[in-house]
């Protein structure tokens, strides 16, 4: 094989590795999607957590407030691990 063409297979090789990129680049629909969907999977576990929280606390007696942060620091911490998890997967 001569220099010609190892130089032209090389060359439509990078041709077909751009053209790839370009078909597979993600676009603003699949963008935002991505991201609202990050949005939940972080958020979700905050509120169900202070909603959880809020419940067992009006079940006593006298104010306290003990549950609901507690389990809003859990759904934080719940949130965020999704989060990781769900990046780490793509």
């Amino acid at each position: 094989m001569n220099n010609q063409q190892r130089l032209k297979k090389k060359i439509e090789g990078q041709i077909k590795r751009i053209k790839k990129a370009e078909h597979d680049r993600p676009n603003l629909f699949s963008q935002t999607v991505g991201l609202g969907t990050l949005g939940l999977v972080m958020v979700l576990p905050i509120i169900g957590g202070v909603y959880l929280g809020h419940w067992l606390d009006s079940i006593g007696e006298g104010y306290s407030a003990h549950w609901t942060l507690s389990l809003l620091f859990a759904g934080l911490v719940i949130g965020i691990f999704n989060v990781y998890f769900l990046i780490k997967d793509k």
